[in-house]
């Protein structure tokens, strides 16, 4: 029957193609709608289904023809349904009367969003959390620079046709447009740090109307870049990191400052100094320095030559060319020492130092870290764990052995890597009243990520904010997707010189281990119990991996998985919604079926049969 619907269609279009305009409405065509006109190209389809969502455009597809991509019947409220399209797929959802068709794939890493979350008009991507509305195609939440395309959808006779554009669909990025600079528009906007903070807050900036001068100061001669890669795949170009190319900041008049460095700012006088003197006078400025690496400057040997820290692209080349065949200490383990672990382990011989009794124990919780541990182990990777470093003994100006406070001595120490947590960097701003920095060096900002001194923004791992989720209660969050939504989040308050959008975004991240990957979503500040699910201990097993649900006052604050995707996205998609979840009813759950993926779906996805 398909075959007889696809040649029938294909005539149709054939003898009507003249008939459409190049772009037809945009997306969300009711399916009760009624037209006559024929499109080009027609195929019947297979599908594959998972719950999902998302239809979003940037810009409207070039019209190529017309896929018939099933009966109206054939599709689910609230299911996303992946659709062959010549060599690529696209995306269909049913969303109460109406149809969207987007592009299948995020704009991050090019994971299949059908793998992802769908709810209330967006789709979240199952790997990093990247979000994308249904209605305009616009990245919601990061990781990731793009938007997704969108396709027009319409039902005629009980078919749903999809206007699709194979081009389109393999790029599977649209790039937001951005307005030219005015010469008559003299308005500074200067961003300080060319992080993923800063590199969204300019782009942004072009992309709702700010027509003056745009100016990133990046003490690193690198345009932004995707940090994160440096630990997790430590043997790659800078180039391979970059999020935007050159061209594309020189296209939108974006001025870049690399290898300058900002030696003061004095929010009063809206004046910035630079470390070759030069002064800028600003009208609107956003802070986005990041944090530095913690240095351990109180333990004698710090700076040994062989001493290392991970931040800029410089210092991760320098450790993946210094570790072949030695002997190499890290310290710290948590998120950076553990990947950084993972990484150089099959080069040479691995001994990590934690404070805590098992890795990763304070975020993610002592069961998951005492897993993980097991698993670095079973690669080779040893541990000292509940050991303090009182110094590191030096020979000429490298360490060579590292005494614990409780005595104890390492030696044969060729290299060591400090991964022992950071410091907003901070040390720059020139008191003020109307600057409060905190203890640990954090900007104290509001919701809408304003610092109180006129015409001054702070975004990223540095900003200290009322986080809704947890009753505005302050945090900082040191992730990468919530430093590129808070650098476009203070981009549009400082574009509309005041507050209109509030920082309300789901915390979400990921580590990788040797190459599987633990996400997080949520924050945890305190928490009374950790419901796991789906454990699999063996860590030889393939189905290796667990669910964590971080429990405070009988509200999931946070939860953490290994190779249980979705979850993660679909607890954080309800943590979104406000729609809680509950210990009692996972619990429940889990000991009537099992697992709490029923509860979780159902909560998700109310009109689906789960």
């Amino acid at each position: 029957m398909g075959g007889v619907v696809s040649f029938f269609w294909g005539r149709v279009v054939n003898a009507y193609q003249w008939m459409y305009p190049q772009n037809l409405p945009q997306l969300m065509v009711q399916s009760n709608a009624n037209t006559t006109n024929a499109i080009t190209t027609v195929t019947t389809t297979t599908t594959t289904t998972t719950p999902t969502t998302t239809t979003t455009p940037a810009t409207t597809a070039v019209a190529l023809g017309l896929t018939v991509v099933g009966r109206v019947e054939d599709f689910e409220d609230g299911k996303m349904v992946e659709v062959p399209v010549g060599s690529e797929k696209i995306l269909i959802i049913k969303e109460g009367d109406s149809f969207s068709a987007i592009g299948s794939k995020c704009t991050h890493a090019r994971q299949s969003l059908v793998r992802g979350a769908y709810s209330k008009g967006r789709v979240r991507c199952s790997l990093h959390g990247a979000c994308f509305s249904t209605k305009t195609g616009d990245i919601e939440d990061h990781p990731g620079c793009d938007s997704i395309p969108v396709f027009p959808v319409r039902v005629e006779n009980g078919n749903v046709l999809v206007q699709a554009d194979e081009e389109l669909l393999r790029k599977s990025a649209v790039t937001k447009k951005m307005v030219k600079r005015s010469p008559d528009d003299d308005r500074l906007f200067v961003i300080i740090g060319g992080g993923p903070a800063g590199g969204a807050a300019a782009e942004t900036l072009r992309a709702e109307g700010f027509t003056g001068r745009i100016m990133i100061i990046n003490k690193e001669k690198a345009l932004p870049y995707d940090r994160p890669k440096l630990s997790k795949t430590m043997s790659t170009t800078l180039e391979k990191c970059y999020l935007r190319t050159a061209q594309f900041y020189e296209t939108n008049e974006i001025q870049l400052l690399l290898g300058a460095e900002v030696t003061q700012l004095d929010a009063e006088a809206k004046t910035i100094i630079l470390n070759n003197d030069a002064v800028l006078k600003y009208d609107s400025a956003l802070i986005a320095t990041g944090a530095d690496c913690q240095r351990l400057p109180f333990i004698p040997g710090y700076d040994g030559a062989n001493v290392h820290v991970l931040r800029t692209a410089a210092d991760a080349h320098r450790i993946w060319t210094s570790v072949d065949s030695k002997n190499v200490l890290i310290v710290g383990s948590s998120f950076i020492g553990m990947e950084v672990a993972s990484c150089i382990s099959d080069k040479c011989k691995v001994t990590v130092i934690g404070m805590e009794k098992v890795p990763f124990e304070r975020v993610l919780g002592p069961e998951i870290g005492l897993l993980m541990q097991k698993f670095h182990e079973s690669k080779g990777v040893s541990f000292i764990m509940d050991a303090v470093c009182a110094e590191f003994k030096k020979t000429d100006d490298k360490v060579t052995s590292v005494v614990l406070k409780n005595g104890a001595q390492i030696d044969n120490v060729d290299v060591v890597i400090i991964g022992a947590g950071v410091i907003p960097a901070t040390g720059f701003i020139k008191p003020s009243p109307n600057i409060t920095i905190g203890r640990d060096k954090s900007i104290i900002v509001d919701k809408y990520l304003y610092t109180g001194a006129e015409g001054l923004w702070a975004a990223g791992d540095l900003a200290r904010f009322p986080f809704s989720f947890l009753g505005d209660e302050q945090v900082r969050i040191e992730h990468y997707g919530m430093a590129q939504i808070q650098g476009a989040i203070a981009a549009k308050n400082m574009f509309a010189g005041g507050p209109v959008v509030a920082c309300t975004n789901i915390p979400f991240f990921w580590t990788v281990q040797f190459g599987k990957s633990i996400r997080y979503a949520g924050h945890a500040l305190k928490y009374e119990q950790i419901i796991m699910d789906k454990v699999e201990h063996d860590v030889q097993n393939p189905k290796f991996g667990f669910v964590a649900y971080y429990v405070h006052n009988n509200r999931v604050d946070a939860v953490c998985s290994l190779n249980r995707d979705p979850i993660v996205s679909e607890v954080a998609e309800l943590m979104h919604n406000q729609i809680p979840v509950t210990g009692d009813q996972l619990t429940a759950c889990i000991k009537q079926y099992g697992d709490a993926d029923r509860y979780i779906k159902s909560l998700l996805y109310p009109n689906l049969k789960i």
